[in-house]
């Protein structure tokens, strides 16, 4: 089968069911009436080290104002997010801000989870989230249907569970991934395998 992008109506179920495990930024903004929202992006990666950069994608929404969902457009006036990972922990509370609410309403209530006060950005973070990462807005890029949201890392929450000396364990970290439509991963089954010189 080969596939020519201008002749399909979407190219989503391809894109998002052959790139996966996609990581989840369920990502923390305050709108300007104060509403904090929490919304998951599973179009997310590190984009650098030095200066630390991240990156969530969301897909734009035309019918919104500015055409642009609420975290995108809360990003875009504040130029602060938190981004916190997701654990199969706190699985269904992210699935549950996935939900469309009305103005004023916020995720972190309805998913029933806990904000914790961020260090150095209004947005609040998720407590039960084992790792987090305050962000200031580096750049924003409208790419076809989607802004491409890029923010700098400005502090660093992780819990002890996922630490060893003092350092990032990935082994410790049971992280979801999305896969397709309601399909999800967890990164419990791990193989390594050593670079070649």
């Amino acid at each position: 089968m080969e596939i020519d992008p201008d002749e399909v109506p979407s190219m989503y179920r391809t894109l998002a069911g052959a790139v996966v495990p996609r990581p989840i930024a369920w990502v923390s903004t305050t709108g300007p009436d104060g509403t904090d929202n929490l919304a998951p992006y599973s179009f997310f990666n590190v984009v650098a080290v030095d200066p630390p950069v991240v990156m969530f994608a969301p897909v734009d929404k035309s019918d919104a104002p500015e055409g642009l969902k609420d975290t995108p457009r809360n990003v875009r006036r504040s130029e602060e997010f938190v981004v916190n990972v997701v654990t199969e922990s706190v699985a269904e509370a992210m699935n549950e801000t996935a939900a469309t609410l009305p103005a004023g309403e916020s995720e972190f209530d309805r998913a029933a989870v806990t904000r914790a006060d961020s260090t150095v950005v209004a947005p609040p973070r998720v407590a039960e989230s084992p790792v987090a990462f305050e962000c200031s807005l580096y750049e924003m890029v409208d790419v076809g249907g989607s802004s491409m949201v890029l923010g700098e890392v400005e502090r660093v929450h992780l819990d002890d569970d996922v630490t060893t000396d003092g350092k990032m364990d990935v082994e410790k970290l049971d992280a979801v991934g999305r896969l397709s439509g309601s399909l999800y991963a967890t990164t419990e089954d791990r193989f390594t395998m050593e670079r070649p010189p």
